[in-house]
């Protein structure tokens, strides 16, 4: 079975028992609360979550090289070089089985997230935030609208593969999700909850 996974260097919990899925490096919450034309003003200007674009392919693979190879890991289980065209094109796609948001800086992607149709699951989730823009609450908004479109389309378990040592994120789950059942497999913990609400 392949499932997704969440990266993050640390986790902290949200207004509203939303958790944040990415590091602690500024300490700022950030209030993006829908998809489309929302935009909240962080530290250095303001940041829009949106659904992927096809037209997004050179912007994904900047951020991608721009994952620092700890980030990297926590999100892929290994490092990379340049993603290969179907590897982009599979991050972007939004269609029946799959979703995809962005977090965008101006022209800058600063965060990706994306759900598909699981095997054990109704859906499985991976959440990425650009080292530097780690700590702003972007991730934590990323999941919670990634749930709230797979809710729309009928979802209601969610699964997600977290790292071993990556216990700030392991933490956050049990926060978020607390009646999650948890499985160790090969290093990795699967995580299998009901969708956030």
């Amino acid at each position: 079975m392949m499932r997704t996974q969440l990266a993050s260097p640390g986790g902290v919990p949200m207004p509203g028992g939303v958790p944040v899925v990415c590091g602690n490096t500024l300490g700022v919450p950030v209030g993006v609360t829908a998809v489309s034309g929302d935009v909240t003003a962080v530290p250095g200007g303001a940041v829009e979550i949106r659904p992927a674009r096809p037209d997004d392919e050179e912007g994904i693979r900047r951020f991608l090289g721009g994952l620092s190879p700890r980030t990297q890991a926590r999100r892929f289980f290994a490092g990379m070089g340049r993603p290969s065209a179907g590897f982009v094109r599979t991050l972007l796609a939004v269609n029946e089985r799959r979703d995809a948001l962005l977090a965008v800086h101006g022209n800058l992607l600063v965060g990706h997230a994306m759900s598909y149709r699981g095997e054990e699951t109704d859906v499985e989730i991976a959440v990425v935030v650009g080292d530097e823009w780690q700590g702003m609450g972007l991730g934590s908004r990323l999941v919670r609208t990634l749930m709230r479109r797979a809710e729309s389309r009928g979802a209601r378990t969610v699964g997600m593969d977290v790292l071993g040592d990556n216990r700030e994120v392991l933490s956050m789950v049990r926060r978020a999700w607390p009646e999650a059942t948890m499985r160790v497999s090969s290093g990795t913990v699967e995580v299998t909850a009901k969708v956030l609400r």
